[in-house]
């Protein structure tokens, strides 16, 4: 297996996809239910990759495409051997919901002070965190490594594959249920990055005031450093304005910082940017770069964005959607002041059995507290007979035609597609 790494080393980086072939590449042909990787190798050799990595030998030439048992391991076993050239601290990053958000601002913390290496977008997967780790270079100080998980044992697999030294859980919550079975599955895999951090004697960074993550941590004699809102050994800190941008401030035992205007809406962020203050203290990156990092930060892919129209203001977050991220946007957004405001909310996939009541106790937060809402989608077309099954369906209604000086959440799973409506409102 090592004389087939060496070809890594050979090569300009790693590609999986003949699209985006670039001059003497290492072509890993990966397979799935519907598409066999393998029958692209040679193509990938003409569009100018180097060599080619395949698993069945009838596409193999030996000179140029090179045969192993299973592509996929193969790429995991080279990248946790790259990885392992590499002295650096890498922090595992996973959670519930926020993760994405947590990694850009940590990211935009620790890149003002030091080279870093980041997972661009969400590839967070068995595929995506190889592909990751195999783009550390000389020049990187830090690593920061998304870990994303629908099913039990998947951060198990990615910690194997990256053996962070440092890691951080966003939160638990009811996300995947489908593939986890219950809460207590989700607890279960996200402590495998504790687990992991463990084993490698590294540090944990966690939430004083989350009981779940906090006691998961305790039980199994991580190294901890905290942060919160009250009672942490590193950062406290406290919501200053949600008018509907977050402004915050935080202190240690000798620093104070200013009322920090953020790009960032919903009171929720607050542990992630806490997170990243925290991170970036324990690297010794100065307040000031912190905090400017911190309210320089935009959020992008339909993440908690404020987006003005020329009739509307809106927050789009509908890039993804679970039972415990959907009640805290409704939460955030019911705060709001503002004489005409509604949701749109999108179902929430992915639930498996509690699909139907974990829709049916949204549907009821919302009537509890007066708020006015359309729904979008299957799951919440059977409970709410007035909803609307997809965005199309919306749009043919022309309900939202003649909304003006309307401030609109947008929440919902990806699957939806919300974010169809914007150019409508």
């Amino acid at each position: 297996m090592e004389n087939l790494f060496d070809l890594f080393y050979q090569t300009s980086g790693v590609s999986t996809d003949t699209r985006k072939i670039e001059k003497d590449n290492l072509f890993i042909a990966l397979s799935g239910p519907n598409f066999n990787g393998n029958k692209f190798a040679k193509e990938a050799i003409e569009k100018g990759a180097k060599f080619a990595v395949v698993d069945d030998k009838n596409f193999a030439d030996n000179e140029t495409i090179f045969y192993t048992n299973n592509t996929l391991e193969f790429l995991q076993d080279l990248a946790r051997y790259h990885r392992r050239k590499f002295n650096i601290p890498l922090l595992g990053i996973t959670g519930s919901n926020g993760k994405t958000t947590s990694k850009e601002l940590i990211n935009s913390v620790l890149s003002s002070h030091f080279k870093t290496l980041c997972t661009v977008g969400n590839l967070n997967n068995h595929i995506g965190v190889p592909l990751t780790l195999l783009k550390l270079n000389e020049e990187h100080e830090i690593a920061i490594i998304e870990m994303g998980a629908n099913k039990l044992k998947d951060i198990e697999e990615l910690c194997h594959i990256a053996e962070p030294n440092f890691g951080y859980i966003t939160n638990i919550g009811k996300a995947h249920l489908e593939g986890f079975i219950n809460l207590e599955g989700v607890v279960k895999t996200k402590s495998e990055l504790i687990d992991s951090i463990v084993l490698n004697t590294g540090t944990f960074f966690v939430n004083r005031n989350d009981d779940v993550i906090f006691n998961a941590a305790l039980e199994r004699g991580v190294k901890i450093i905290s942060y919160g809102s009250t009672n942490s050994d590193m950062v406290n800190g406290k919501i200053e304005a949600l008018n509907p941008l977050l402004s915050f401030s935080y202190q240690t035992k000798d620093y104070h910082s200013p009322s920090l205007k953020t790009n960032l809406v919903g009171s929720y962020n607050l542990n992630n940017l806490l997170a990243a203050v925290t991170i970036g203290i324990h690297y010794k990156v100065p307040y000031d770069k912190i905090n400017s990092a911190l309210e320089n930060y935009v959020p992008s892919n339909n993440r908690s964005q404020i987006t003005k129209t020329n009739r509307n203001t809106l927050i789009v977050d509908c890039y993804n959607a679970n039972p415990s991220s959907m009640r805290a946007a409704l939460e955030n957004f019911n705060q709001i002041q503002h004489e005409n405001k509604f949701v749109i909310i999108g179902d929430m996939l992915e639930l498996g059995i509690d699909s139907e009541s974990e829709h049916q106790n949204i549907l009821d937060f919302c009537k509890d507290n007066e708020i006015k809402f359309y729904t979008v989608g299957k799951i919440f077309k059977n409970l709410n007979p007035k909803g609307f099954l997809n965005t199309d369906e919306i749009k043919s209604d022309r309900v939202l035609d003649e909304l003006s000086n309307a401030f609109i959440l947008l929440k919902g799973s990806r699957g939806i597609a919300l974010e169809k409506l914007i150019e409508l409102l």
